[in-house]
């Protein structure tokens, strides 16, 4: 027993009395705005968004400017 054309159209009524036209519209609208959205965020290069080396990034946090790499309980 397969779907045949007069069942989908009889699905099809249906969710259209349901739901309305204007509510099926809108949905479908925000659907192809989420695939736009989607379609740029893929698109942007994303070269500055790419983490640098791990040993770069520790050796960045380790540095502090202030510190010139002196104790602290060193009160010269």
């Amino acid at each position: 027993m397969s779907i045949g054309f007069w069942q989908i159209a009889v699905v099809v009524i249906l969710v259209v009395l349901l739901f309305g036209r204007g509510k099926i519209s809108s949905l479908m609208g925000d659907v192809a705005k989420g695939i736009k959205s989607f379609k740029k965020g893929m698109s942007t290069d994303g070269e500055d968004d790419l983490p640098k080396n791990i040993s770069e990034n520790q050796d960045s946090n380790n540095q502090d400017p202030n510190n010139n790499n002196q104790d602290p309980n060193n009160k010269e």
